[in-house]
């Protein structure tokens, strides 16, 4: 009894502590085992032998109690000596947020505009098939409906696919001469290197008299603003199809990583395409009811302007959250 006590009480560790508990009152602790000998004690022997142990086992377990509290206490102190944060002192590592790449490109495109005057007009999220396809020029079974591209809810609504529904909605509230720009978020079901669920736009409408307005204005103010975006970089148009404008084109610009002489990233042709244009269809114009009018519209996606403007190879890295990539845009 003695010696255990002794034990008890020189325990320098929590760990150690529990040790001497279980070897004198765990089920094969030597208090347990003496007491597992009770049914072979005489009878007039056995209530003394009783009272005994349970002295013993009283006076144990309050050493064992009164050692936990003390060796909880020093480990808290030496825990807390540990993690003791001096707030006082000067932390010369402390650095400064940033901007993310993908609010800094769309600031960028945004101000320009606005400094040529353009409007920033905003529309909901969540559309309806009119504003987001059939105002557009996209009737029904057109293949950009597609179930594998648009999210479409219960209610026969859909998360808007592109920015375009703000400008049927602006036509339809404001009269002409229109000259804005539709910033925001979309969604799409798609997501690899180059394309993610959810992503940003900007898009642009000028509407004005049928006299007023020409491909040529618009050929115009594209060439400057990708100039303004990435430098002296060769421009080309090339016919495409879009079925909210005729005629279209698909603008690229010379590959800002090999100058245009061919590398991976262009695919050895030295051209990268940048955003989609067009002269405004009249099948659009008659959708919100204006008559003799001329207008053009384009489209870019803010994520791919972010990519080539920060050399990113991969889209989905700017959602990721990687510090250690968007550390480098301080």
């Amino acid at each position: 009894m003695t010696q255990w006590l002794e034990k008890i009480n020189s325990a320098n560790s929590l760990e150690s502590l529990e040790t001497l508990r279980v070897e004198t009152l765990g089920k094969k602790g030597v208090l347990t085992l003496e007491f597992a000998k009770m049914k072979d004690i005489p009878g007039p022997d056995k209530k003394a032998f009783a009272e005994n142990l349970n002295r013993q086992k009283a006076e144990i377990t309050e050493a064992l109690e009164a050692k936990k509290i003390i060796l909880e206490k020093v480990a808290l102190e030496a825990k807390l000596k540990e993690e003791k944060i001096d707030v006082t002192k000067f932390n010369n590592e402390l650095s400064t947020g940033s901007v993310h790449p993908v609010s800094f490109t769309m600031d960028r495109i945004v101000q320009y505009f606005q400094n040529l005057n353009f409007a920033v007009e905003e529309g909901p999220l969540v559309e309806d098939d009119f504003h987001n396809f059939e105002a557009l020029n996209l009737p029904k079974y057109h293949p950009a409906r597609d179930m594998q591209d648009t999210f479409y809810n219960k209610d026969y609504t859909l998360l808007r696919t592109h920015t375009s529904p703000v400008q049927i909605r602006t036509m339809l509230s404001q009269k002409t001469p229109i000259r804005m720009i539709a910033p925001g978020t979309v969604f799409r079901r798609d997501f690899d290197l180059t394309h993610t669920p959810m992503f940003h736009q900007i898009e642009a409408l000028v509407v004005d008299e049928a006299d007023k307005i020409s491909f040529a204005n618009l050929k115009h103010v594209l060439v400057e603003f990708l100039h303004h975006m990435f430098g002296e970089v060769d421009v080309r148009f090339r016919p495409s199809f879009f079925p909210f404008t005729e005629p279209s084109a698909e603008v690229d610009i010379s590959c800002v990583f090999c100058k245009g002489k061919g590398c991976r990233v262009c695919s050895q042709t030295g051209w990268l395409e940048v955003l989609g244009c067009g002269v405004v269809d009249q099948n659009v114009f008659d959708s919100v009811g204006y008559k003799n009018k001329s207008g053009y519209a384009f489209g870019l996606g803010v994520e791919r302007f972010a990519m080539l403007i920060h050399n990113i190879g991969d889209l989905r890295s700017l959602f990721e959250s990687d510090l250690r990539l968007l550390g480098q845009f301080k």
